[in-house]
């Protein structure tokens, strides 16, 4: 059964940075294209990167420039680095596969970006 947890969120002021990690199993990791989700309250679940499984990487228009995904395919891990945040990325964050079927979604990690 494949898990997902998310872990390395918290809160810090805007302009900070935070680096989340992803850690899987019970899958093959290296072939799945990953990403990193956010949900914001009220707001429905989004995409903010992606990483495919040879290493290609995309953003959301939000937060291009501003973070970084990366994967360890030997630690079945994917990253998220995050830059200049804004209050506005306050979310929690999750991470699954970057194309349906989902796998089961994790408890996600809170993200709070608060002065």
């Amino acid at each position: 059964q494949v898990q997902l947890v998310e872990s390395g969120g918290g809160l810090v002021q805007p302009g900070g940075s935070l680096r989340l990690s992803c850690a899987a199993s019970g899958i093959i990791f290296g072939i799945y294209h990953m990403g990193w989700y956010r949900q914001a309250p009220g707001n429905q679940r989004e995409l903010v990167a992606g990483i495919t499984s040879g290493g290609s990487t995309n953003y959301a228009d939000s937060v291009k420039g501003r973070f970084t995904i990366s994967r360890d395919n030997a630690k079945k891990s994917v990253l998220l680095q995050m830059n200049s945040l804004k209050p506005e990325d306050t979310a929690v964050y999750y991470c699954n596969f970057m194309r349906r079927p989902y796998a089961d979604w994790g408890q996600g990690t809170q993200v709070t970006v608060s002065s």
